[in-house]
Formats: structure tokens, sequence, C-alpha cells
């Protein structure tokens, strides 16, 4: 079934895309050629510079009259990606929140409260339609206010919270600050995405807010949220949506496509296959994951990605290193009195590439004494060097003094130019 989509797309794409019937023809391709899966691989990938380049309308295959609602990124490296939806895409788009929705053990009745904004971002809208699909109620709080949300919380009795995972965390921290107990709370489910949750932050919402943490991944090119989810025993890979998405992990080098039972680390490529308003083939999403297809223990038999902790765009060199910001939340998630609150800073003031690491301590280990907290400055040093195999400044900050966001958390800030 999956494979039968994916043709009807390709012929869907070539027949209403110029884009697509230009790329197919440079290559010597048309759609009658995709007859079994290894011919996928002659496709060429679209890349997000393609929805830029053709800004607002050009990749749309069917008229603005058939268009319902538009949604796109943030733009905040140039002109914003805009993607648009049919009825029947929004339907699909429901249909994908709601498995991913089942997954993290929402059900129907559940009192859903949304973290998230309500603007051109597609995981307000997004969300918010699944759920009631679901049958949920659904509580439109929007980004923000976070004692109200904390109120509403307590009075309408919200059992799953939407949001990012360092929202969340600021929700429950402001929460303990006015005297709100979390463990007597009806809330128990927290629906998180937007960017990652590493494991010792997820751990410590679960903990302090005593709630079940799962994550979920999408992104606005292919759709929005939805493509894959995290079930209650699979706790480090989300099952991915196949019958709505075709698959594909390379190697971001060669763009060679490895083999599906490799279960190698890669460049997720994805083509969703029911999009009308703006077909996508072969996204190459940035994303490094590996895919597993062995059986769940929670009885889905659908293909499970490892959570995404970094991409291939967000990989920095220092003096010819390259170093992930997810390699220092595996060190930081070590280290005992380290908190989930962290800023990567990299400048070239002295001539040499320097990063700098501006920690927040938890409570716990913050003291008068400088001889003890220079002793865990050190220690993180040490530490991060041992797996960085680079020297990295450590500055450390006292509890609660950095900034929490209400969107994606912003780690790291490249002031080389």
């Amino acid at each position: 079934m999956q494979f039968a989509r994916l043709q009807e797309q390709v012929a869907w794409a070539w027949e209403r895309v110029p884009f697509y019937r230009e790329r197919f023809a440079a290559v010597g391709l048309e759609p009658g050629d995709i007859k079994t899966r290894e011919d996928v691989r002659h496709i060429p990938f679209t890349e997000k510079s393609a929805l830029r380049e053709h800004y607002p309308y050009g990749l749309f295959a069917v008229p603005l009259s058939q268009i319902v609602r538009l949604h796109a990124s943030s733009g905040t490296t140039g002109k914003p990606i805009v993607v648009g939806y049919t009825k029947e895409d929004i339907e699909e788009w429901r249909y994908c929140i709601m498995s991913m929705m089942q997954m993290a053990g929402v059900v129907p009745g559940d009192r859903v409260q949304m973290a998230f904004g309500y603007g051109m971002f597609t995981g307000g809208f997004g969300l918010h339609y699944g759920a009631e699909g679901l049958g949920c109620t659904m509580i439109p709080a929007g980004a923000g206010n976070t004692e109200r949300h904390i109120m509403m919380i307590e009075d309408y009795g919200t059992t799953a919270l939407i949001a990012t995972p360092s929202y969340a965390l600021h929700i429950c921290e402001v929460g303990e600050r006015i005297g709100y107990d979390w463990e007597k709370s009806s809330l128990r489910v927290g629906l998180f995405g937007g960017e990652p949750c590493p494991p010792k932050l997820k751990a410590e919402i679960e903990s302090r807010m005593h709630i079940i943490c799962t994550d979920n991944y999408g992104l606005t090119e292919v759709m929005g949220p939805g493509v894959s989810g995290e079930c209650l025993s699979s706790r480090n890979h989300q099952h991915i949506v196949e019958d709505h998405f075709y698959w594909e992990v390379i190697d971001p080098d060669t763009l060679e496509v490895l083999p599906e039972d490799s279960e190698c680390e890669g460049e997720l490529v994805l083509t969703p296959l029911a999009k009308k308003g703006i077909p996508i083939l072969r996204y190459r999403t940035r994303d490094l994951t590996s895919v597993t297809c062995a059986p769940c223990a929670c009885g889905r038999t659908t293909a499970r990605m490892e959570k995404v902790r970094h991409r291939t765009d967000d990989m920095l060199i220092i003096r010819g290193t390259n170093v992930y910001p997810s390699q220092v939340e595996d060190v930081l998630s070590t280290i005992p009195g380290a908190s989930p609150h962290y800023r990567l800073v990299v400048d070239n003031e002295t001539g040499l590439d320097r990063l700098t690491l501006m920690l927040e301590v938890q409570p716990q280990v913050f003291t008068d004494s400088f001889a003890e907290m220079e002793g865990f400055r050190r220690l993180v040093a040490d530490k991060l060097r041992g797996v960085l195999q680079l020297g990295v400044e450590v500055r450390l900050v006292e509890p609660g003094s950095s900034e929490r966001f209400m969107g994606k958390a912003k780690r790291v800030e490249d002031r080389r130019g």
C-alpha cells in the first residue's frame, strides 16, 4: 500500500508541478520508471532551498482556490517556507496527529492544554485539530502567561499538556515557586515537540511534574507534527506513520541510501504519500537518526526512528573539530548538579575559535565557596574535553538566571559572523 501511494504521489507531483517535471527531465526520468523500491533512489532529492526559491506558491500543485490553509516556518534566515493544505490534506494530517497522540497514551475524553502559539507555526493548529479528532476536550491556552497555564491545569483538570520541553520545565518551576503541588495535579501526559528533549531534561520533568513525557517529530516542509511519535514501550524511538510517509536514511556525505536493516545513523529523507496541495519528493530533512524495523514491545509493526538529537546543519566546527550540541547535553546528563539550562557561545575574538559553555547549576550545588564552585567548573570542563577532544571554557551561572523560552530554546550563539 505504501509503495502504491508513493507511485501515485510521484505522478501527481510530475503532472502538477513544473519544478518536478524539470528535475525529472534533467535525469531522464518519468513517473512510469518508478517500478520498484530500488527505483526510488533515482528521484532527485528536494532541499529547503527549493521551497525558498519558489516562494510563496511556486511548488503548489493545485489552484489557491483549493487551498484551505497556509502555514509557514519562522523565516529567521531569509524568506519563510510556505506550505498549503487542501481539505483532504488537513484530514490526512489530523489522522497522523491522532495516531501519534494515541501512541503517547492520550485517549478520548482527555483534556488537552495547548502551550504552543497559534500563528503560522504548524504545531499549534496541527495538534489542536488532531486532539479534537481523537475526541479530546481542547483547551487553546496558547503560548505565554505561565501562571495562567497553571491556574487552568488546576481549575480545568487538564490531563495532557502540549509544549516544548524547555517551556514545560519552566511551567514546572513557576508552579513550584508559587507553591503548586504537582504530585496532586490532574496532569498525567506531556506531549513535547518543537525542539529535542535530552534524556536528563525529560527525566527531570517527569520526576518534578509527576507525568509521563513523550516526544513527537515532524517538520513544516512535509506536513508538520505527526510524522512520528513515541509509544509507552519504546522510550528511545518514535514510530513512523508509515502509511503516510515513505522514509529513507542516507549517508549525508555520499547521498547513498543505507540498507533498511542496517540501523546505521544517517540523514532522514521523507516523502509524504498523500499531500495534494504541495507534494514533496525525497525531502532531505538534515536530521540525523537511525531506523529499526524490529518489532516493538507495544505491538505496533511500523518502523521506529531513533529520536533526533542533532542535524547535519547544527554541527559546529571549532578549530577543525566537529561538535554537536547533543554531545554537550550527553556530558551534562552524567554530572550531578548540572541543570539542563545552558548556552553555547562561539567566537574568535582572540584570532582562534573559542567555545564557551554558560551553564546554570542546580540549587543543591550552588554555594558561596569559590573553591567548591571552581572544582565543579573544572569537573565539567574536564569531562567535556574528554568527549569533545576540545578545550571548552565553562562559566557557571546561578540557579534560575538562564533565559527561559516559550518556544524553541536557543542553545547556540555563533558570533563568528
